[in-house]
């Protein structure tokens, strides 16, 4: 546990270190914690800034409760409750100043318009960590250009038989029954024929968008998508309209979205406040520090989308976010981008952070897309290896607006949601590995096809796997799901793929507690019999070193 925290604790230093370049020594008049952009675009008058306070939570304890509900509840509560009290004086200095402000939890930050006698100001109180510009960015990289156009059914789409999706459907009846993914893009269309029966805001008869929808552009009430890639990208997810079109990995998945880019086009605010509405799942108009429910939220999310430093998007504002859904157990799914060939063109938040898995373009030869960005990562000073697995991303067809389909559509922006798309049929044939994050990657990982490379990104050698081009590979779906049905089905309560000695004391240490009291887990209560007593250990016991095979 103290290892855990450890990390946890070097991940802050990190993100201070590489926040927006808030630590290079300050120009003529700037204040160390306000960064480059945010300086240079109060110059002229007010400009849209986002207000980082020093105070974080702990979310260390998140990895030693055994259940994805459990990680939920504790990180959404923890968050909340830091971000209300360290807020406080913030929020009353503002207010007396009659400064409208937009708080977040997610990312403990205030989001307000500031000149630059305010922004002064503001740096000099003690509570804040840095501040940063909230630029309009390309969420959409150009090379993403469909060549659009309908095309007949065609049954099981090429992408989706490649990555043994199929093959999982025949073989073991999963379909991702259970499973909820959430789009973080430029919306949905809901009513789409392969798309409205697995939207969980529809149940057959009626709609229900409270919860299972935001728009954090224009606050609509009820799902909309602006720019085709969206409704896209769900399509690859989970589409099947029953007539023949099967263009999606996990069609009995459920699916909920949020709209975070404006005609392809979003900011750090709107994609913080998707990210926010995937950890706590709150209705129209409602106050997400109160009314969010982490029970309702997805088990993975798609990112489909880059926040790119070169426009002014601070290299680490998004990153105590992902890591923080990473904590309460969802996958986090990001596109690599379209900046390739070249070495370290895996430059652009999320796909960067640790905490993302991270997507590369394939095409149906097995032939890595030329336009896949590669590692490694320098934007944040990590060197860290990217991507961390590859997927078809070159000529798939899947949903658009109006009801249609198109192909032709290529970018890691079509990749990325064939490895959502596969973790949720892996979590449905193997519920025991839900909201193991770590545990579920390493399993994507090793079950992928391997993939070499000449082009050497980061002195990588010929025979390297994984490496800077691919990641560890290629997706397979059903090699992934059969090594995750061979994991242990109880005991491994630290996702580290075996049953330890760890896993034993997590139990021990709750030996006596009733259903009811404070540190209590049904996940511990293997008999049901609502209290943790010496049958549950000895069952845990009996378990001692089983292993996931090839872990």
């Amino acid at each position: 546990m103290r290892t855990t925290t450890r990390v946890l604790t070097l991940s802050f230093i990190l993100l201070a270190l590489f926040a927006g370049g808030t630590t290079q020594a300050a120009g003529p008049g700037r204040p160390a914690r306000v960064a480059p952009a945010a300086w240079q675009a109060t110059a002229n008058g007010p400009a849209d800034l986002l207000v980082v306070l020093t105070g974080q939570a702990d979310l260390g304890p998140a990895s030693r409760l055994p259940t994805k509900a459990e990680k939920g509840r504790f990180v959404y509560r923890t968050l909340t409750q830091v971000a209300l009290r360290t807020q406080a004086p913030l929020r009353s200095w503002l207010a007396q100043r009659g400064v409208d402000y937009e708080p977040f939890y997610l990312v403990n930050a205030l989001r307000l318009s500031a000149d630059r006698a305010l922004l002064i100001s503001l740096a000099a109180r003690s509570d804040v960590g840095r501040i940063e510009l909230n630029p309009a960015v390309r969420g959409i990289s150009p090379r993403v250009e469909p060549v659009a156009g309908a095309q007949a059914v065609t049954g099981v789409e090429w992408n989706v038989a490649l990555i043994g999706a199929q093959a999982v459907w025949n073989t073991y009846g999963v379909r991702g029954e259970g499973i909820v993914v959430a789009g973080n893009d430029t919306g949905i269309e809901w009513t789409h024929p392969a798309l409205k029966a697995h939207y969980r805001g529809w149940n057959g008869t009626t709609a229900d968008h409270d919860r299972n929808w935001l728009d954090a552009i224009s606050n609509s009430p009820t799902p909309l998508d602006d720019l085709n890639h969206g409704t896209h990208t769900m399509g690859t997810m989970v589409g099947d309209d029953g007539q023949g079109n099967q263009i999606g990995v996990a069609p009995g998945a459920r699916w909920i979205g949020c709209r975070n880019m404006d005609l392809g086009v979003g900011t750090p605010a709107s994609y913080l406040t998707c990210f926010q509405f995937f950890l706590a799942p709150y209705p129209h108009n409602g106050d997400p520090f109160a009314d969010g429910d982490p029970s309702l939220a997805p088990h993975v999310i798609n990112n489909s989308w880059v926040c790119p430093p070169s426009e002014g998007c601070s290299v680490g504002t998004l990153q105590s976010a992902v890591e923080s859904l990473r904590a309460a157990g969802v996958v986090v799914v990001a596109s690599a981008g379209n900046e390739g060939p070249l070495c370290s063109t895996v430059g652009d938040p999320p796909a960067i952070y640790d905490a993302a898995f991270s997507v590369g373009a394939s095409n149906s030869s097995d032939q890595i897309a030329g336009f896949s960005s590669r590692g490694p990562v320098l934007a944040d000073g990590s060197g860290r290896r990217k991507p961390d697995i590859t997927a078809p991303g070159v000529n798939v067809r899947s949903s658009v607006r109006g009801g249609g389909y198109a192909g032709g559509w290529s970018g890691t922006s079509m990749a990325a949601p064939h490895v959502a798309g596969a973790v949720a049929l892996l979590w449905s044939a193997a519920p025991a590995l839900v909201g193991k994050v770590a545990l579920t990657e390493r399993i994507l990982q090793i079950t992928s096809h391997p993939h070499t490379t000449t082009q050497g990104c980061g002195g990588d050698a010929s025979t390297a796997v994984p490496n800077n081009v691919w990641g560890w590979g290629r997706l397979d779906a059903l090699q992934a799901v059969e090594v995750g049905l061979t994991c242990p089905s109880v005991g491994d309560f630290d996702g580290d793929g075996r049953v330890t000695i760890v896993d034993i004391m997590q139990v021990a240490s709750a030996w006596g507690l009733h259903d009811g009291d404070p540190g209590y887990s049904s996940a511990y209560d293997l008999d049901g019999n609502q209290i943790i007593d010496e049958s549950d250990i000895m069952a845990i016991v009996t378990h001692w070193q089983e292993a996931c095979r090839e872990l």
